[in-house]
């Protein structure tokens, strides 16, 4: 089997594309490493894989590079939620036109299997808590979110119009080694500049459930493996949910520092466009087999000690 993977260097792209190797696969990574690293898949072995620095806004390219895989996996999206607000464009391009980009090459190719990283940004604030994947109406309220939102719908219409056969998974936070953003790793950069001080956005009670990155990776690749719908919709995620001070105290310890002061933002919520509180319901993929071996709390706690190592104090 080839595998085309967009975002292929990128945090959970880079891991994804690892075990797939791993399982025999062929496996070529298409990114702009805008969020990227080479590093990342640098050391993986050339027989198998084929590592392409390209934009998926490049259509012609990306229909080049494409041609001959049997499933693609959409990883690619830009991860910075804030970074929505400010740039108010950098979701419509990187994330709704590089989907609606990808399916065209796709469908130009006759790539006919498609897995999908969605989010559990698409519910926005919901009022049933846990959250199942037929709530509705879908109200988005970060420009994230909102592309996530508007590729899913670009991924139905393409599977019922062309005949592919898609898996959308809505993640929760994932964490874990090749983190590339998020509070695990935002944290440990503002703690290398001051060990003393650690500023939180937020009240620092946000809640929601962090999965490890192996897990997102086994859970996309079971619900790929046992649903066999024409469109396949799962949250993926885990057992409960993780306070931001707490991920704060698992890295201050991992890193070894003593008296950190912590320092809040204030409010509910850590900026515009986050949800502050998210729980998920995954009845639906457990319905077939797959649970998390590690909770929320063991996910976030395992991420920091791995994170800590990999980045260290002087990157």
């Amino acid at each position: 089997m080839k595998a085309f993977v967009t975002g292929g260097a990128g945090f959970i792209g880079s891991n994804l594309c690892e075990r797939l190797l791993a399982e025999g696969w062929e496996v070529v990574a298409y990114d702009n490493l805008s969020l990227g690293r080479l590093e990342f898949v640098r050391d993986f072995p050339r027989d198998h894989f084929r590592f392409v620095e390209a934009d998926l806004l490049d259509l012609g390219r990306l229909e080049a590079e494409m041609a001959g895989a049997d499933i693609v996996f959409h990883m690619a999206a830009n991860s910075d939620i804030a970074q929505g607000r400010r740039q108010t464009d950098v979701d419509l391009k990187h994330g709704t036109i590089a989907t609606y980009n990808t399916l065209e090459a796709m469908r130009r190719t006759d790539v006919a299997k498609l897995v999908f990283a969605s989010s559990s940004a698409v519910y926005g604030e919901p009022t049933l808590m846990p959250t199942p994947e037929d709530y509705g109406p879908l109200l988005p309220i970060s420009f994230y979110g909102a592309s996530k939102l508007a590729s899913e719908g670009l991924v139905s219409a393409f599977v019922h119009n062309f005949g592919l056969q898609a898996w959308v998974f809505r993640f929760g936070n994932v964490v874990g080694r090749n983190g590339t953003h998020g509070a695990l790793v935002d944290f440990i950069r503002k703690l290398k500049r001051d060990p003393k001080r650690l500023e939180i956005l937020g009240d620092g009670k946000q809640a929601k459930p962090y999965l490890y990155v192996s897990e997102i990776i086994d859970g996309m690749l079971y619900g790929y493996k046992h649903a066999a719908e024409s469109l396949n919709v799962f949250n993926l995620a885990c057992p409960g949910a993780t306070t931001v001070d707490f991920i704060a105290a698992r890295i201050v310890a991992a890193m070894g520092l003593q008296n950190v002061c912590f320092e809040y933002s204030g409010g509910a919520r850590g900026w515009p466009g986050d949800v502050p509180q998210v729980r998920l319901d995954t009845s639906r993929l457990a319905a077939l087999g797959y649970r998390t071996r590690l909770d929320s709390d063991q996910a976030a706690a395992k991420a920091a000690d791995v994170l800590v190592a990999q980045y260290g104090r002087d990157e």
